[in-house]
């Protein structure tokens, strides 16, 4: 069975954090305080990044298995 990157149900802001949490299999807390410190600490442009992950990342809900 393949993963694949979706956005979750466990939604803070769209679950594009706790998605990739998910996926790689690491506590979502942990990946939104690092998120949030990269985004507030450094010149990475975090929020921007976000939105472009929120609308590409599809929802977990959303895939059609055939």
């Amino acid at each position: 069975m393949t993963k694949k990157l979706q956005r979750s149900d466990d939604r803070v802001f769209g679950g594009v954090c706790a998605g990739f949490a998910e996926y790689m299999d690491f506590d979502p807390v942990a990946v939104r305080l690092g998120y949030a410190a990269l985004t507030i600490f450094t010149a990475f442009a975090g929020i921007p990044f976000y939105i472009v992950a929120w609308i590409i990342i599809p929802a977990k809900n959303s895939i059609v298995r055939p």
